[in-house]
């Protein structure tokens, strides 16, 4: 699916479009998630009702290895994703010239006190400007992406984004009127990476299997104090929502697909029993069968249950009855971004809008899926 070989123009023309020539008839749209564990290109073109995806490329970098003995990004891990990000470029020089793009960096860069060096490298070998967001957007964005996945029936929702190296819960509410917007969210300081860091032997222990459930509790508590996301919960009020690597493999495995489907994944509900049930399986692997099952494999062995302990902190946290599942977030919530805000202009050049928008980030959408504005 992906394609590496470079067109004759720079990376720098890749990305911006070209002056002073007709705009062409199809608009690509990128965007780059370069988190604490994997780095994510999707490229994509507007359709009447979403977009349709005409390239990815994802690779684990492992960008936040060792990040938690000293906050710098390890040589190895900068070289890694410098390579990664290479491929990137070329992979959008493919598919030049790009109308709009958007490329973000979260948790390890956040933390890195070598993050500037590391942006300027990655400027000079590959021509990306890399954006850190912060972990308020990061959460707004991951909410974006799922969009399409909210219930019309429910009007509240609970969206968990499991990073490398931290955690997004944002309770999220859509209006009569059809916009959405965030009513609070909590970051985690730690996410699959950090954790399997800092429990680093081959298999982990219940003791810090426990520990991490445990943390997690504690840090949700002022979240639910302040939010009473508990009795609305109990009386189905709002729909929760997982995305991340090890919610797609929870939902693979418990499909007993004989390898990873996206199709497959996207989208669906799993109960409580049916997580609990997937991770006691997992579990019951052990390092050897997650590194040879074919929706786990090597390089998510130890990840997968680190990330097994944060869903289990989060669901018996809430009295969760089901989680959809999402192989979605942050990539698919930039394009969503970009394509309202072109939508937006167009409408506003006509001098009408079809729209009442709100000031500042709340915005309603052109498309099925719905705009979703910080609190």
């Amino acid at each position: 699916m992906q394609k590496w070989h470079k067109k004759t123009e720079t990376n720098q023309q890749a990305v911006m479009p070209k002056q002073n020539v007709k705009q062409p008839a199809v608009l690509n749209y990128a965007a780059i998630d370069l988190g604490t564990n994997s780095c994510r290109l999707v490229i994509a073109t507007p359709t009447p009702t979403s977009f349709r995806i005409v390239e990815t490329f994802s690779k684990i970098t492992r960008l936040g290895e060792g990040i938690i003995n000293n906050n710098e990004l390890s040589r190895a891990a900068v070289r890694r994703t410098v390579g990664a990000l290479k491929v990137c470029a070329g992979v959008l020089a493919e598919y030049a010239p790009i109308y709009k793009s958007r490329f973000v960096a979260t948790a390890a860069c956040r933390r890195a006190v070598n993050c500037k060096p590391f942006l300027e490298l990655v400027k000079k070998e590959t021509g990306l400007n890399l954006e850190i967001i912060s972990s308020k957007e990061e959460a707004r964005l991951s909410v974006v992406g799922c969009i399409p996945l909210l219930s019309r029936n429910i009007k509240r929702a609970l969206v968990f984004d499991i990073g490398g190296g931290s955690t997004e819960i944002s309770l999220a509410r859509t209006t009569n009127s059809g916009n959405t917007f965030i009513e609070g969210f909590v970051s985690l300081p730690y996410g699959v990476v950090t954790v399997s860091e800092a429990f680093p032997s081959q298999e982990m222990t219940d003791l810090a299997y426990n520990t991490i459930i445990e943390r997690t509790h504690k840090l949700l508590s002022e979240f639910e104090e302040k939010y009473n996301i508990r009795e609305a919960i109990a009386n189905q009020e709002i729909q929760v929502i997982g995305t991340s690597g090890t919610v797609t493999v929870l939902g693979a495995v418990h499909l007993n697909l004989p390898r990873y489907n996206r199709s497959a994944v996207d989208g669906i509900a799993m109960s409580k029993q049916d997580i609990d049930n997937t991770i006691a399986k997992i579990k019951r692997l052990g390092d050897e069968g997650r590194k040879r099952h074919p929706c786990i494999g090597t390089l998510k062995a130890d990840l997968t249950m680190a990330g097994c302990a944060i869903i289990e902190g989060i669901t018996s946290f809430w009295p969760i009855s089901e989680v959809t599942v999402a192989d979605r977030g942050i990539r698919e919530g930039i394009l969503l971004d970009l394509m309202h805000v072109r939508k937006k202009n167009i409408h506003r050049r006509r001098g009408k809008s079809r729209y009442p928008f709100a000031k500042g980030r709340n915005f309603k959408p052109d498309y099925k899926f719905k705009g979703v504005a910080n609190d």
